[in-house]
């Protein structure tokens, strides 16, 4: 990992891999000093471009409000920082809502887009407000966050499983807190919690022109099923698919990470481009990871 400066504003960033340039776009709270696209199997398969988004990790935290677009600017400003005129673009959660931003605003950028457990916001619904658990005790976040990520983390599953709940909840509180005393980082959750509550792309999914594949966990309550398929509806070359699972699904098994991997050097899937399969940042090549033929 090394940073990348821009302007007045340094990215954490991971560039791992090799093959056909991918960004990944992390969700809410996402760090690089987390597992995540940069440790999947997408880096056997393609050069992965990840990176912690302003206000988050140990990337720069500028005074608030962001909007999206800055967001995507961002990202933008990273793809021309390391030389990719375009790339596939994977957008998780939060990130699906940038990448979504990317793609309307700079469509010629974005080679294919894949948005998992994300949403549209305006007409086409939006997530759960997640800046409603600021300011509750941590266990009580902690179990709510459970429950809106996975809607089978219900009241009966929990009185029927009091440990593992319990042991959930202790482990979510973990997460929850990690970094959260940093310098900053409070108020970049903040302006990063938002934007989200912002966010509204519905009426101009129109304009996306990338082939476009949205995975659905069957199970999230952060990222309605029914809002999604909405967005779907709204992108023109769009494929949607659901599988089991609650809102981290992408994270639980490599199942969704071999969909994509498939999907994405499908024939005819991606656009034609010139970039290159594995650019150095700042002259150095990143390590090409150990082979592995699981995935």
């Amino acid at each position: 990992m090394q940073y990348i400066q821009l302007g007045s504003l340094a990215f954490m960033t991971s560039l791992s891999g090799v093959g056909a340039p991918l960004l990944f776009l992390g969700g809410t709270r996402s760090d690089l000093r987390q597992p995540g696209a940069h440790t999947s199997p997408l880096v056997r398969h393609f050069t992965v471009l990840a990176f912690d988004q302003r206000g988050m990790g140990q990337s720069a935290k500028p005074p608030g409000p962001y909007r999206m677009q800055d967001y995507a600017t961002d990202a933008m400003n990273l793809l021309d920082a390391v030389g990719w005129p375009d790339a596939h673009v994977v957008g998780y959660s939060f990130g699906g809502m940038v990448a979504q931003e990317l793609a309307i605003r700079t469509p010629e950028r974005v080679r294919t887009l894949t948005l998992i457990a994300s949403t549209a916001g305006g007409a086409g619904g939006a997530s759960w407000p997640i800046h409603e658990l600021l300011g509750l005790p941590d266990a009580v976040a902690a179990r709510k966050s459970l429950e809106i990520l996975n809607l089978d983390f219900n009241p009966v599953w929990q009185q029927q499983h009091p440990q593992e709940a319990e042991h959930k909840i202790r482990l979510r509180m973990q997460q929850m807190a990690a970094y959260r005393d940093e310098p900053g980082a409070g108020a970049g959750l903040l302006a990063q919690l938002d934007a989200r509550a912002r966010h509204d792309t519905y009426t101009r999914l129109g304009q996306i022109t990338a082939p476009t594949l949205v995975l659905a966990g069957t199970r999230d309550g952060q990222a309605p099923l029914a809002a999604q398929q909405r967005m779907a509806a709204q992108i023109p070359r769009c494929r949607f698919e659901t599988y089991p699972g609650g809102h981290a699904f992408l994270f639980e098994t490599d199942t969704l990470y071999r969909r994509i991997i498939t999907t994405l050097n499908a024939p005819g899937w991606s656009r034609e481009s010139q970039a290159p399969a594995h650019h150095p940042v700042n002259g150095q090549y990143p390590p090409d990871p150990a082979p592995d033929a699981s995935a």
